[in-house]
C-alpha cells in the first residue's frame, strides 16, 4: 500500500513539475494593429493613392453632374418642342452619370479592399515570422486585451521591420 501511495505522489509531483515547465515555456506578446496601420509606410502610401484616386473620381461625377444639371436649365427655358427633343439626351446622360457613379464606386471598394488584403497579409506574415524567430507562442491583438504588461508589447519592432521590408515601387 506503501508503495501505490508513494508511486501516486511521484506520479502527481511530475505531472505538477511537467505541467508548470510547460506553461513557464509559454511566451506571449501583443500588437497594437490600430499603431501598425498608422505606422506602416506602405499603408500610407496606399492611403495617399487612394485618396488621390477618390478625388479624381469625384471629380469626374461631379463634371458629369454639372453636364446634367445645365442640360436640366437649358430644358426649363426651352419650349415645349424643344423639351421633347432634348428628353432623350437628359435621359441618356442620366443614366451615363448613374453608370459612371456606380462603376467607380465599385471599382473603388475593389481596390481599397485588394489593398487591405495585401497590407493584412503583410503585417500577419510579419508577425508570424517575429513571433517564431522570437519563440512567442501566441500574439494578441492589443485592442482584444483588458490588460497587459507593457513589456510584451512588439507593435514597434513589427512596424520596424515592415518599414524595412517595403520597397517602394518605382
Amino acid at each position: 500500500m506503501k508503495r501505490v501511495i508513494f508511486a501516486s505522489v511521484v506520479f502527481l509531483l511530475c505531472a505538477l513539475f511537467f505541467t508548470n515547465g510547460v506553461f513557464a515555456a509559454e511566451k506571449f506578446a501583443s500588437v497594437s494593429m490600430e499603431r501598425i496601420a498608422n505606422g506602416y509606410l506602405k499603408a500610407k502610401e496606399y492611403t495617399k493613392n487612394l485618396d488621390g484616386k477618390e478625388a479624381a473620381y469625384t471629380a469626374e461625377i461631379n463634371k458629369k453632374r454639372d453636364e446634367v444639371k445645365q442640360l436640366q436649365d437649358k430644358m426649363t427655358l426651352s419650349s415645349d418642342k424643344e423639351k421633347e427633343a432634348k428628353k432623350a439626351e437628359l435621359e441618356s446622360k442620366f443614366k451615363d452619370l448613374q453608370e459612371l457613379v456606380q462603376q467607380k464606386q465599385a471599382d473603388f471598394r475593389k481596390e481599397t479592399f485588394d489593398k487591405t488584403m495585401e497590407m493584412s497579409k503583410d503585417i500577419k506574415n510579419t508577425i508570424s515570422d517575429y513571433a517564431k524567430k522570437e519563440g512567442y507562442t501566441l500574439v494578441f491583438d492589443a485592442a482584444a486585451l483588458a490588460y497587459q504588461l507593457e513589456s510584451m508589447d512588439i507593435t514597434d519592432k513589427i512596424i520596424e521591420i515592415l518599414n524595412k521590408n517595403y520597397k517602394k515601387s518605382p
